[in-house]
């Protein structure tokens, strides 16, 4: 028989999704399951994107420029200048998602055998994505004590070797929703122009930053405009996980044009997603208000619930819309397989997403499970009750 590559064996799972098999098969015994596990909103997407696809005139579903729309490109630069990042036309790159600016990104400063700096625990698929260029993630040990802070740059700088190219950050965060200090940011800042390397930050969740706090993009870290890349999508700033449409910026060029070249060989990004999303920068400001209050009434539910629970321990995140808990658990993975597949009450059950699958060094997160408070409150305080009934009842339970 013929063998497969070994990037391909090598490649993760994800942890995201590898529980799917037991929650359908719980969901046709007839258990409700409430999905915790991955990060789709349940928020509505802004009607003005719907309706440009619902009213479009498209006669021929025809390729776009291989760095997506023009015209899209020229709204972005307007969204951009509202959030304080000055840039030209050739500093946007439209791409199928942001994994694919990811993607891009990794395969354009990244060769066989070189090394990327991630703090864990980090968005599985950055490994997947390193994995498949063949370099090698390098974490940076975060804690959950400690609210998954930096440790001191001294400590991070002790990992760079010849082979370093970038370190990478998400920020805010996926799986912690931690949100990086201006302080941390200008010492990561410090420290990739020492070393010259590149400082990708993925700023997704750009719009959740909760109790008062601001976001700073690395694009307006000063110094940095031949290091900094960003990597940002439609998915969760407008509910639109299936549009599939994210950038790539940054303003050095050598780089975007080697990336461009990426962006050519896939030919280009989609259309009807491209329109939906054009439309979605006139999304009024008022949906992002409503949505930040109920992003943050949900998360103050999560986590003082889970902090309620006996042996349960969450720090409460400043931004996206995820938190990783620590659970009183022989171990998370077989705890988040067996809520599934052996437990319900009242009828309903939860899934969730075992953190190991969010670390290089999986031992890290054996107690952890990382929720995502995607869905009402209602729904969370019953995700919660369920939670702390199947610990009672779980045998690996350790209190």
């Amino acid at each position: 028989m013929p063998k497969v590559s070994a990037k391909g064996v090598a490649l993760p799972s994800s942890p995201i999704r590898k529980l799917v098999p037991f929650a359908e098969a719980a969901a046709k015994r007839g258990t409700e399951v409430l999905y915790l596990n991955i990060g789709q909103p349940d928020i509505p997407t802004p009607q003005v994107a719907l309706d440009a696809v619902s009213h479009h005139s498209v006669k021929v579903l025809a390729y776009s420029h291989s760095a997506g729309f023009e015209s899209y490109r020229k709204g972005l630069l307007g969204y951009y200048a509202r959030h304080g990042i000055s840039l030209s036309l050739d500093d946007v790159i439209i791409t199928t998602g942001g994994s694919e600016a990811v993607l891009f990104a990794m395969g354009s400063i990244l060769d066989p055998g070189d090394e990327i700096i991630i703090p864990e625990p980090y968005y599985a698929n950055y490994t997947s994505f390193a994995v498949s260029m063949g370099a090698v993630v390098v974490p940076v040990v975060s804690s959950i004590e400690d609210g998954f802070s930096l440790p001191p740059v001294k400590e991070i700088e002790k990992l760079i070797t010849p082979r370093t190219k970038a370190i990478m950050i998400c920020h805010p965060g996926n799986p912690t929703g931690y949100l990086y200090t201006p302080e941390e940011l200008d010492q990561l800042r410090a420290m990739v122009i020492a070393h010259d390397l590149y400082f990708i930050s993925d700023e997704v969740y750009r719009e959740f930053v909760y109790d008062g706090k601001t976001h700073t993009s690395v694009m307006r870290l000063e110094g940095l405009e031949e290091h900094a890349i960003l990597i940002d999508s439609v998915s969760k700033r407008y509910s639109m996980c299936g549009a599939r449409i994210g950038m790539l910026v940054s303003r050095n060029k050598t780089f975007m044009a080697t990336a461009m070249k990426f962006a050519q060989a896939r030919l280009s990004p989609p259309t009807f997603a491209q329109i939906a999303a054009e439309a979605a920068l006139q999304t009024p400001a008022h949906y992002f208000d409503e949505v930040l209050q109920e992003y943050t009434l949900r998360r103050d539910v999560l986590i003082d619930g889970l902090n309620a629970i006996p042996g349960v321990f969450c720090p409460k995140p400043s931004g996206a819309f995820y938190a990783v808990a620590r659970l009183p658990v022989d171990s998370a993975d077989t705890f988040a397989e067996w809520i599934l597949s052996d437990f319900s009450y009242q009828g309903a059950t939860v899934m969730m997403a075992p953190a190991s699958g969010f670390y290089t060094h999986a031992v890290l997160g054996k107690q952890q499970i990382r929720l995502a408070y995607v869905l009402e409150v209602p729904k969370l305080r019953q995700a919660l009750a369920i939670l702390a009934a199947a610990l009672d009842a779980y045998p690996g339970t350790q209190r």
